[in-house]
């Protein structure tokens, strides 16, 4: 096992993009067609079975952000591929029949390649996700131990001295003291009664 995660690990990892990934499963299979009609007489079944590694490659290659392109570019790369197997007499019409009846008598490796396309694509978005949600998650548990070191620090600032709150002077939380809080409040003298005025007669 680990020989394998080894191996795969030194593996090249490119990140395609959507267009990207398209043109390389469509020239992969383009030119593994070629080698088939060379080599193998044009055999459907390998066409099929060498398709099922290129969806695979594809749907691992493909960046996170096209995702989405992975099972969508697999099946128009795999009708590009056929042209060199579909052969074809007769012109346009006959080409386009041979071909028709190539992806028809395929359509099951078609199938297979794009589920496992899908499956690889389904499973990377889905780890993606969980990746995001814990980000966030730290994220936050984070900023909430950064609030409450605040509160800590501004409980810690307000809280009085233990000689009823006045600590000495320069210190946070001391009070200054007036010049007259030492001194004693002294009663107040009382008024003497306010006296009648003199009120001289009219006309005297």
């Amino acid at each position: 096992m680990r020989r394998v995660a080894r191996a795969v690990r030194r593996m090249p990892n490119p990140r395609l993009t959507g267009l990207g990934g398209g043109l390389f499963c469509a020239v992969s299979m383009f030119l593994l067609a070629c080698l088939d009609r060379l080599l193998f007489g044009a055999s459907l079944t390998l066409y099929g079975v060498l398709f099922l590694p290129v969806s695979a490659l594809t749907a691992v290659w493909v960046r996170r952000g096209d995702l989405a392109s992975g099972p969508v570019v697999v099946p128009l790369a795999f009708a590009a591929g056929l042209p060199p197997i579909a052969g074809g007499e007769g012109g346009i019409a006959g080409y386009l029949m041979s071909l028709v009846s190539a992806l028809a008598m395929a359509a099951g490796w078609l199938y297979g390649g794009t589920l496992v396309a899908g499956v690889i694509v389904t499973v990377r978005k889905l780890r993606l996700m969980a990746r995001r949600a814990a980000e966030r998650e730290r994220q936050r548990e984070r900023e909430r131990g950064a609030i409450q070191q605040r509160r800590r620090v501004r409980a810690e600032d307000r809280e009085p001295e233990p000689h009823g709150g006045r600590g000495r002077p320069g210190t946070p939380g001391a009070r200054p003291r007036s010049p007259d809080a030492g001194a004693a409040a002294r009663p107040r003298s009382p008024r003497p009664p306010a006296r009648p005025r003199r009120t001289v007669p009219r006309g005297s």
